[in-house]
C-alpha cells in the first residue's frame, strides 16, 4: 500500500504570482499612458479631427454634376466658399456643404418645372434606416464597414448618426473621440437607456462631428453596465416587460432629425446586441470568406434565430425589413477563399453584396493614424493602391445606399 502512494506521481498545483494582480494593473497603467502620448503624438492638445479637402472632380461627383457646371457656378457667385490649397482650387467638407444647400435652393427657386434633390433627405412616408452592422467574431471589419459607409453617405448629403455600441470603442476612436480621454460617465448610449432616474434624452449624448450632417454616439467601457444590469433587472420583471426596446425607444426621441442611422454592435450576442437587432430595420453582416470565420458565423446565425424567435412572441410586428451578407478584407488573388465566396453566394444568391470589400494596405494604413480612406492624404500611398482601395469601399457603399433606397421605394 505504501508503495503504490509513492508509485503515484505528485499533482502539480499551478500558482499564481503573489503579485500577479498589481502586476495587471501596473501593465494596464503602463499600457494607458502609451496610447494617451501615442493619441497626443496624432492629435495635439487641443486639435481637432478634420477630413482632407477634396478637388474639383471629387467635389462635382459627390454633388452628382458635372465639373464644368461647378466651375460655372463658381464664376457666376464670388460668395460660394471655395478653398486654395498650395494655390490650387479645393473645397473642405464645409465647402462641399454649403454648395449643396445653394444648389438644392437654386433649383427649388428655378421655374423650369424640374426638381431635383441636392439634399436626399428621407420624406415624411419614408421610414428611419437603422442598419445594425455586426457580427459574432471579432475582426470581422464591423467597424472599418460602418465609418465608411456612415462618412459616405453624409458626404453624399444625407443626415447620418453613427452610435459606437461596442465597449472597444474603436468606432469612437475613429473619429477622434479616445473613450479613456474624451467620454465620461453617461455619455455613451448607457446613459439612454439605463434603467434608473439617471437615464439621459438621447438628445444630450448625441457629437457632432467634424463632417456636417455626420453625429455619433461614442462609447467606453460604461456600455458593459448595460449588460450586468439588464440580468438584475429582469428578475422583477415579467417577460413581456424585457428590455428588448430599450435602443429603440431611446432613437424615437431623436429620429425625425435623421436618414439613416448607424450602429457597430459589439462583437457579442448580449443584451447591447439583442436591442440593437429590436431596434434595426436592415442588418449588415460582416463576413470574412474563410472556413473558420464561416463557421463562427453559423453559430451566430443559430443564435440570433433563436433571440429573434424569443424577441417576436413578445413584439410579432417588430421585424427588421433586409439583411445583407458583406465580405470583408477579401483578396481576390486568394484562390481559397474565391472557393468560399463561390460556395457562399451559391447558397445565400442576392443576399450577398455584389461588391466586397478588399483587403488593401491604404485602409489599414489609415487605421494606425485612425483616419478612414476619405480622409487620409492619398499622397501617402501610390496613386493605384489608393484608387483602388477607394472604388472598392465606393463600390460597396453605393450598393448599400441602394438598397436604403429600395426600402424608401426610390427610384435607382
Amino acid at each position: 500500500m505504501d508503495y503504490e502512494m509513492e508509485s503515484q506521481p505528485k499533482r502539480q498545483v499551478l500558482e499564481l504570482e503573489p503579485d500577479f494582480l498589481q502586476k495587471i494593473s501596473g501593465q494596464n497603467a503602463t499600457l494607458t499612458t502609451a496610447l494617451q502620448g501615442h493619441y497626443r503624438q496624432i492629435f495635439a492638445p487641443g486639435a481637432r479631427k478634420t477630413i482632407r479637402p477634396f478637388t474639383p472632380a471629387e467635389t462635382s461627383t459627390l454633388l452628382g454634376i458635372n465639373e464644368n457646371y461647378l466651375r460655372q457656378i463658381l464664376s457666376e457667385d464670388p460668395t460660394i466658399p471655395r478653398t486654395m490649397v498650395n494655390a490650387r482650387l479645393n473645397f473642405s467638407v464645409h465647402d462641399l456643404h454649403e454648395i449643396r444647400t445653394r444648389l438644392d435652393k437654386r433649383q427649388a427657386e428655378s421655374k423650369t418645372g424640374r426638381r431635383r434633390t441636392y439634399l436626399p433627405h428621407r420624406g415624411e412616408a419614408e421610414e428611419l434606416q437603422i442598419i445594425a452592422v455586426m457580427n459574432f467574431k471579432g475582426g470581422s471589419g464591423k467597424t472599418t464597414t460602418t465609418a465608411h459607409l456612415a462618412q459616405y453617405l453624409a458626404l453624399q448629403g444625407y443626415r447620418v448618426l453613427a452610435i459606437d455600441l461596442d465597449p472597444q470603442a474603436s468606432l469612437s476612436a475613429l473619429f477622434g473621440h479616445q473613450p479613456e480621454l474624451d467620454v465620461g460617465p453617461d455619455q455613451t448610449l448607457y446613459g439612454a437607456i439605463r434603467y434608473d432616474d439617471r437615464r439621459r434624452p438621447i438628445s444630450d449624448i448625441v457629437r457632432a462631428t467634424y463632417i456636417p450632417n455626420l453625429h455619433i454616439i461614442p462609447a467606453n467601457l460604461e456600455l458593459m453596465e448595460f449588460e450586468h444590469e439588464t440580468p438584475r433587472w429582469l428578475m422583477t420583471k415579467s417577460i413581456e416587460e424585457a428590455p428588448f426596446s430599450q435602443i429603440a425607444n431611446a432613437i424615437r426621441q431623436c429620429e425625425q432629425f435623421y436618414d439613416v442611422i448607424l450602429v457597430d454592435s459589439p462583437p457579442s450576442l448580449g443584451f447591447l446586441t439583442l436591442s440593437a437587432l429590436t431596434a434595426a430595420t436592415a442588418i449588415i453582416i460582416t463576413l470574412h470568406p474563410q472556413m473558420l470565420d464561416v463557421l463562427s458565423m453559423r453559430q451566430f446565425l443559430q443564435m440570433v434565430e433563436d433571440l429573434l424567435t424569443q424577441i417576436w412572441r413578445v413584439d410579432p410586428g417588430n421585424k427588421s425589413k433586409w439583411m445583407k451578407y458583406l465580405f470583408t478584407r477579401f483578396e481576390p488573388s486568394d484562390g481559397p477563399q474565391n472557393q468560399m465566396a463561390g460556395f457562399l453566394r451559391s447558397l445565400f444568391n442576392d443576399d450577398i453584396l455584389i461588391h466586397p470589400m478588399l483587403k488593401s494596405t491604404a485602409i489599414s494604413d489609415a487605421g494606425l493614424t485612425n483616419q478612414t480612406i476619405y480622409e487620409v492624404d492619398r499622397q501617402q500611398f501610390t496613386k493605384s493602391t489608393y484608387d483602388r482601395a477607394l472604388e472598392a469601399m465606393n463600390n460597396v457603399n453605393q450598393e448599400i445606399k441602394k438598397r436604403i433606397h429600395q426600402a424608401w421605394g426610390r427610384a435607382l
